[in-house]
């Protein structure tokens, strides 16, 4: 067996959203970013969502990317919180405003609940500005913990402001 066989290759899915400037250019750069440290298998449609909890801010543009990776759940999310520091995301209220957003949604069937890091992200069930584009690209995947797919559990959020606006504008 070769050092190459020993390393796992793990599906992940990533929740992107943008609500500051150019709301497209900045999902754009921060999935050019993504690609640098994952293999970005397919990209969901972009979705006009409006904002939640913190109501008061532009509406957001959001997506899904599935991709898969070498990296360990820790190594991820440090990648991930590096990429929207370079983009310019700087500290401010919890859900408010800002440039980019990346959560790390799900890790194969992988289950972690540690202070640092919860996979799959604790609130995936209740936003459908992530379920709708997780639906779109992988209608039938079931969470690791709830046991529904997606579609099913999209069906279950309450009526919300999201509307798909279509494939991420090419630059």
């Amino acid at each position: 067996m070769t050092e190459q066989e020993d390393i796992a290759i793990h599906m992940v899915y990533l929740g992107l959203g943008s609500n500051i400037g150019d709301r497209d250019a900045n999902l754009s750069a921060a999935l050019r970013a993504l690609a640098a440290v994952v293999t970005i298998e397919h990209v969901s449609s972009v979705y006009d969502t409006a904002p939640m909890l913190y109501t008061n801010q532009p509406r957001f543009h959001n997506l899904v990317c599935q991709a898969t990776t070498s990296l360990t759940p820790g190594a991820l999310l440090h990648a991930a919180k590096e990429i929207e520091r370079q983009l310019g995301r700087t500290s401010g209220p919890r859900y408010g405003p800002r440039v980019i957003d990346i959560d790390l949604l799900l890790y194969g069937r992988l289950i972690v609940n540690t202070p640092a890091l919860t996979i799959p992200h604790p609130r995936i069930a209740e936003r459908a500005f992530v379920l709708a584009p997780l639906a779109e690209l992988a209608p039938t995947l079931t969470h690791p913990v709830l046991g529904e797919t997606m579609v099913e559990l999209l069906r279950r959020v309450p009526e919300s402001d999201v509307e798909r606006v279509g494939p991420l504008p090419q630059p």
